[in-house]
């Protein structure tokens, strides 16, 4: 687990590489989608922090140009891009005016890690803990620095959801997507599992920290208490330019109360 790889961001903690030992789980194959949190907000009638607070993140190009000053009430200072939009939830990614009729199969975003972890709770899982996250992205492979190894698109073809161009302006969208894309919009991983890398970030687990060394761990499951919550994967808006964290072993954190339209998460569970 973990990476010495020169580009890694050493605030994040990604190293030292370190040995360890996971007890058998399972790990669900695809990010839990649109679909799936309807149902669960259908049957338990549960609202989502974003909905309670009345507002969440929005990637700026994401919203309609025209639209802008109507639907936009602040900005983030150090990252502009990100708007602070009235109404945006899971049920309208973009603010008032979207929905998620026509996109049952997108990973489900704007959904805390409080939201995450009740969904959880109801289906009967967890969240995975960062290292059975790592584990599972892997794919079987062993110090990769993606799913499927280290050149980020063999023979010239894309195998995630990134960020293609100039970042925050200009997305080329070489990889067929600008924003989210369906769940299965990329082949597997070599145990199956899709959408590990890019797409949207996913929950773990953990409180973060980035206290590691290279002895041996089993079954670690993060520090007791802490402020910010680990986050996997990277997203549709990852570049190399800025944030090169579609990596396996690359990390971030964020508050559990935060969301945004690049995060979501999935389940596990342990074998029986």
């Amino acid at each position: 687990m973990g990476t010495d790889y020169t580009g890694a961001f050493p605030a994040d903690g990604e190293g030292p590489v370190r040995p360890v030992t996971l007890s058998p789980f399972r790990m669900d194959t695809f990010p839990v989608t649109n679909r799936d949190f309807a149902e669960f907000a259908e049957q338990t009638g549960y609202r989502t922090e974003s909905e309670i607070f009345a507002w969440s993140f929005v990637f700026w190009m994401h919203l309609p140009p025209d639209r802008l000053d109507e639907l936009v009430e602040d900005t983030v200072a150090a990252a502009p891009w990100w708007c602070k939009v009235p109404n945006a939830d899971w049920r309208h990614p973009e603010g008032p005016g979207s929905h998620v009729e026509d996109r049952p199969n997108h990973p489900v975003v704007h959904v805390s890690w409080n939201d995450a972890a009740a969904y959880a709770k109801w289906a009967g899982k967890s969240l995975p803990t960062e290292a059975q996250w790592e584990y599972a992205a892997r794919g079987g492979l062993e110090q990769k620095l993606y799913p499927w190894g280290d050149e980020l698109t063999p023979g010239g073809k894309h195998l995630c959801n990134i960020w293609q161009g100039e970042f925050p302006r200009v997305d080329t969208a070489e990889d067929g997507f600008t924003g989210a894309c369906p769940v299965d919009g990329f082949p597997p991983n070599g145990f199956g599992v899709y959408s590990m890398t890019g797409n949207v970030w996913e929950w773990c687990a953990d409180w973060f920290h980035t206290r590691f060394d290279a002895r041996p761990y089993s079954d670690p499951v993060g520090p007791e208490r802490g402020e910010t919550k680990v986050m996997k994967g990277g997203s549709f808006l990852c570049h190399a330019s800025y944030c090169n964290r579609y990596r396996v072993a690359a990390r971030i954190s964020n508050t559990p109360d935060s969301a945004a339209s690049n995060v979501g998460f999935r389940c596990v569970s342990i074998n029986a």
